[in-house]
């Protein structure tokens, strides 16, 4: 079943009938401590409004929250598909063989990547009209005809530089001079990291120089075939050729390797902030 987009208990009226108004925002422990002031203060009320409402809410609102559900239920089954990991074509061409290994990369930081894009746009523009206008948000971007397929990366990023600026303040309980006080929040270190792992994927990942290339072993392949009328292996050589050909298998398998611990540090990277991946 879809959840609430607006719950009442959480309205003006229900902080009326409770008696005491529900706090915005606060750790745990001050939520808790929240609830058990609300509800020492006027039991009646507070189950009221907090659950008898809820109640309420529930059963007027069961029509629609069953057409929602059905709504996403297609959604993430064949739009979305939230029950799997995919790549993007250009990462793996679809009917090519790849072993599960080579899969985790391109499965996980194109799943970022759709995260940043679709995600973290929709969250950017979901409740303002003026952002909604400024990156051309269509209809099917937000509210109840929303179908995650509309992708804005400049909305993403625009999301992820505005968490990187959250900063704990007196809003945190935390007043100023007192420590810990214009630091980053948790969200905003998070946002840097999803930020610097987005980017790397994008901008750093496919300008990497092929290592064939940069080792020098594809100008030894040519030349080896410019001897040897076109064939590689098998053939003349030279000293100079030899030594080339050593040298650039030396290099190649170092540039290979250090691709492939770049690979790992940033998979290890993505992990671990995996739990900070939901909007």
């Amino acid at each position: 079943m879809a959840q609430q987009s607006k719950y009442w208990s959480c309205t003006k009226f229900a902080d009326w009938l409770r008696g005491t108004p529900k706090i915005s925002a606060g750790t745990s422990d001050e939520w808790h401590d929240w609830e058990e002031n609300a509800r020492k203060k006027h039991p009646i009320r507070y189950w009221i409004a907090e659950e008898g409402i809820d109640h309420i809410q529930d059963f007027i609102t069961f029509p629609l929250r069953t057409l929602h559900s059905i709504k996403y239920y297609i959604n993430n089954r064949w739009i979305t598909r939230t029950h799997a990991l995919t790549s993007h074509a250009r990462d793996i061409r679809p009917g090519t063989w790849t072993d599960l290994g080579n899969r985790f990369l391109p499965c996980l930081f194109n799943e970022l990547v759709d995260f940043v894009e679709i995600e973290l746009a929709w969250w950017h523009i979901a409740w303002d009209g003026e952002e909604r206008k400024k990156y051309q948000a269509p209809f099917w971007a937000s509210g109840w005809w929303r179908f995650r397929t509309w992708r804005c990366a400049e909305a993403g990023i625009a999301n992820l530089k505005w968490s990187m600026s959250l900063t704990v303040g007196e809003d945190w309980g935390v007043k100023e001079g007192e420590k810990g006080f214009g630091e980053p929040t948790h969200q905003a270190k998070n946002a840097k990291e999803i930020y610097e792992l987005y980017t790397w994927w994008k901008e750093v990942y496919p300008n990497r120089p092929d290592p064939h290339d940069a080792s020098g072993w594809t100008g030894y392949c040519q030349e080896e075939r410019e001897l040897n009328g076109g064939r590689l292996f098998g053939g003349k050589t030279t000293p100079a050729l030899k030594k080339k050909s050593n040298q650039a298998i030396k290099l190649l398998r170092k540039i290979e390797a250090q691709y492939e611990k770049e690979d790992t540090d940033m998979l290890v990277r993505l992990i671990k902030v995996r739990n900070s991946l939901w909007t």
